[in-house]
């Protein structure tokens, strides 16, 4: 379903991008939470993010990877965001969401607090979001065994914090 509306939104057709943009905002706000503390550096780096997807969708070469392109464009933004305002926030609030949110997945965003910034990311993108370990390798950048070994690290750490 996705690739068929990435189709169309390549194709100009401004319906089927909002109706993209829709589906993802919830999964870009908590990405972004994890970079940035303010909402209004959030809302401001979404709509840079919205304006970057909208302008370069049609160098999209495969809609099935939409997700992980739209990430990539997000955490560029965040980071270039925060290369501007010369400082970098890691927040304590990425369970903070305007968006309801089951318990139990509050219960999984107040535990990954307790990881360090490089492996909540990638907890974030992969128990969060759903992401396999090669998609998150391209969207931070790392290899694909350094993304293995901090999920089995944090793993490892988060074992501790549950039996203490």
């Amino acid at each position: 379903m996705d690739a068929l509306l990435v189709k169309r939104a390549q194709r100009e057709d401004v319906g089927a991008f909002v109706e993209l943009m829709e589906k993802y905002k919830t999964a870009l706000y908590k990405v972004a939470k994890s970079y940035l503390g303010s909402e209004d550096d959030i809302a401001d780096v979404m709509q840079d993010t919205v304006l970057a997807a909208y302008e370069h969708i049609k160098e999209l070469k495969n809609a099935s990877y939409f997700k992980t392109w739209l990430t990539r464009i997000l955490i560029n933004q965040c980071k270039d965001f925060l290369r501007q305002q010369k400082k970098y926030v890691v927040s304590d609030k990425i369970a903070e969401t305007p968006y309801e949110m089951p318990e139990n997945n509050r219960e999984f965003y107040e535990l990954i607090k307790e990881l360090p910034e490089d492996y909540r990311m990638i907890f974030l993108l992969y128990y969060g979001e759903g992401f396999k370990t090669n998609e998150i390798a391209q969207i931070l950048d790392v290899n694909e065994n350094t993304v293995k070994s901090r999920l089995r690290r944090g793993r490892d750490r988060l074992k501790q914090v549950l039996c203490y």
